[in-house]
């Protein structure tokens, strides 16, 4: 009985082994979706983006987003227009505000920290969650591979302060195809696809099929993203 049990756990451990030994680094993973975006070398070059999208779904009235972002200034500005209503929310440094149509009239108030929090994750979700991961308190690890939509990928987890990211790479092509997001007790899961070359040269996902735990209803988000324009300070004046 005894051989039998040390037999096992020699088994046990020599698979552990390997497994530790064959697991492929997060960063390596990182540095693979960077190449086939366009490059580490464009992707150091990002300093601000805009964002259009689209939101659909067959339960929910459509709207539309517009974001603008500069990631050296930590600024983040994001506008949604929902039956002609637009809702602005802005978020530079340690202050953050919304701006809420009341009529003829617009309410603006304080954001708390967690939308705060949020919409600073939002700054670099938008482009890749993983930028800068390190200098962000954000710790990444390799769980193991993982089939998504048919594709065999390699899944990422990426830990930070109330916030916890599980990424899947295309294990082929090195792409994003799917993120789920844990934030404030909801997992919001997001699959990616039609890459799309911007005009700067970087690739990014221009459709995005969104579900989350306390919806459940999945909506359809057509994106285009324009890199290193203008943004104008005029967003971010309260």
């Amino acid at each position: 009985m005894k051989k039998f049990i040390g037999t096992s756990l020699s088994i046990l451990m020599a698979a552990t082994l390997s497994f530790a030994q064959t697991r492929i680094p997060a960063d390596s993973i990182f540095n693979k979706y960077y190449n086939a975006t366009g490059g580490k070398a464009l992707w150091d070059g990002v300093k601000t983006y805009n964002v259009k999208r689209n939101y659909t779904s067959a339960t929910a009235t459509p709207y539309t987003a517009n974001i603008s972002a500069s990631v050296a200034d930590n600024s983040i500005y994001k506008s949604k227009t929902i039956m002609n209503r637009s809702f602005v929310y802005a978020v530079k440094g340690s202050e953050g505000w919304i701006k809420v149509p009341m009529g003829n009239r617009t309410d603006v108030k304080d954001l708390s920290q967690a939308d705060k929090d949020n919409m600073n994750f939002e700054l670099y979700k938008n482009l890749a969650p993983f930028i800068d991961y390190q200098k962000r308190g954000f710790i990444a690890s390799t769980v193991g591979t993982e089939t998504v939509n048919g594709v065999a990928t390699n899944n990422v987890e990426l830990q930070g302060k109330g916030v916890k990211y599980n990424l899947y790479f295309d294990a082929n092509s090195g792409l994003l195809v799917r993120q789920k997001e844990s934030l404030a007790g909801i997992e919001t899961v997001t699959d990616f696809s039609n890459y799309t070359k911007s005009a700067f040269g970087i690739l990014y996902p221009s459709k995005l099929v969104e579900i989350n735990s306390a919806d459940k209803k999945p909506i359809t988000i057509t994106s285009v993203v324009t890199i290193n324009e203008a943004v104008s300070p005029e967003l971010f004046k309260r």
